[in-house]
């Protein structure tokens, strides 16, 4: 019995199914190496497969699926797959490329699904594809009526649903005010309301966090709000690597992120839900640590962290994932459902799902196969 294994069954999950290894690497190998690239994407086929099997209607436009459309268009791009842009087209069709509460929303949930749209129109450009996107943000940044506010992003996952439409609708644009209202926003957040504390180099998930305890008196800093930052940080400097003089913030936070990652990572290569608290709803979460293998692999990448220290860090949340996350089949367990704190879903076992989830595994898998051979 594997080392994996018998923590599971030590941990009362015996009856989990977990993808056999693809070949003599994955039983040889330590945790802390990674598979091969064509391993890599095998797992995230898999994954995907099983989530498009169980879901023929591909869905709504709010943040959740298209948070999972994301991570899907990131695997077609790297494998060509049609069948994975078939969904994905579909998907856009069927929610006439539209932004869920109209183009006068200001809510970043609601403009996640713009990622998605400008995934499609970098394929094959047609102005309605990202016409709806495009008139939403350019509402926002040029109000009459509100041309200052600049509060609208209060929770640390709003970064990840609109920070990237904002570097989209810029570039596609040529409208440098829209770059501009995105640095104001995120100032606001991060500064104003003092959502990133640089102490612990983590996010608050928004400011009642801050008082938040655990049962034993510890801080809560959730862990998919958490990945949610470092995704969204690695998201819009990879659309726009140069982003002036605030692009040395993003890289630091990048850095940030991973030095406070790296010490709280669990033995078996994933994290708690709470990140300075392993007994607050202790066990594996799969959403978070699918967004962190993702954020620190492009920082790995590009430069922005060190390869020597972090990889080690990548290598044992992707391969902790496909040991304990992912099933024979495919379905992807121990994700936290929708919430916003630790004890948010719970429990979350090895039959939890999301879309999102997905999304983040698909995410992760793409980045982490361009560290491979």
């Amino acid at each position: 019995m594997s080392e994996i294994s018998r923590r599971q069954l030590l941990a009362g999950v015996a009856g989990a199914a977990i993808l056999p290894s693809t070949g003599a690497f994955a039983a040889t190998t330590p945790a802390s190496v990674l598979p091969s690239r064509a391993d890599v994407l095998a797992v995230a086929r898999k994954v995907n497969d099983q989530w498009i099997g169980a879901n023929g209607n591909p869905g709504d436009n709010l943040w959740a699926r298209a948070s999972y459309f994301s991570g899907n268009m990131a695997l077609y791009r790297s494998t060509g797959e049609a069948r994975y842009l078939t969904y994905t087209q579909q998907w856009a069709e069927q929610n006439n490329y539209a932004i869920n509460g109209g183009v006068s929303t200001r809510l970043a949930d609601n403009h996640t699904a713009g990622q998605v749209y400008y995934d499609l129109n970098d394929i094959a450009p047609a102005a309605d594809k990202v016409a709806a996107i495009n008139e939403s943000i350019r509402q926002m940044v040029h109000s009459t009526s509100q041309p200052s506010k600049v509060d609208d992003w209060w929770w640390v996952d709003a970064l990840h649903m609109a920070m990237p439409v904002f570097v989209r609708v810029a570039r596609q644009t040529g409208d440098d005010a829209v770059l501009q209202k995105m640095f104001a926003l995120y100032t606001h957040t991060k500064h104003t309301r003092v959502l990133y504390d640089y102490t612990n180099e983590l996010w608050w998930r928004d400011e009642g966090a801050k008082a938040a305890r655990s049962p034993s008196g510890k801080l809560v800093f959730w862990s998919r709000g958490n990945g949610w930052a470092i995704a969204a940080h690695a998201k819009i400097l990879a659309l726009n690597p140069d982003l002036g003089t605030r692009w040395p913030e993003f890289r630091y936070n990048i850095q940030g992120l991973a030095r406070s990652l790296a010490k709280s990572q669990r033995a078996d290569g994933l994290f708690n839900v709470n990140l300075v608290d392993p007994a607050h709803f202790g066990g594996p979460e799969t959403s978070g640590t699918a967004y962190f293998a993702y954020g620190l692999a492009y920082g790995i990448r590009t430069g922005i962290i060190d390869r020597a220290t972090y990889l080690p860090v990548v290598a044992r949340a992707w391969n902790g994932l496909v040991a304990t996350s992912v099933h024979a089949d495919g379905f992807l367990g121990y994700v936290q459902g929708v919430g916003y704190a630790p004890e948010s879903s719970q429990p979350v076992t090895t039959n939890s799902t999301a879309d999102f989830g997905v999304g983040g595994f698909l995410l992760a898998a793409t980045e982490v196969a361009k560290l491979t051979a």
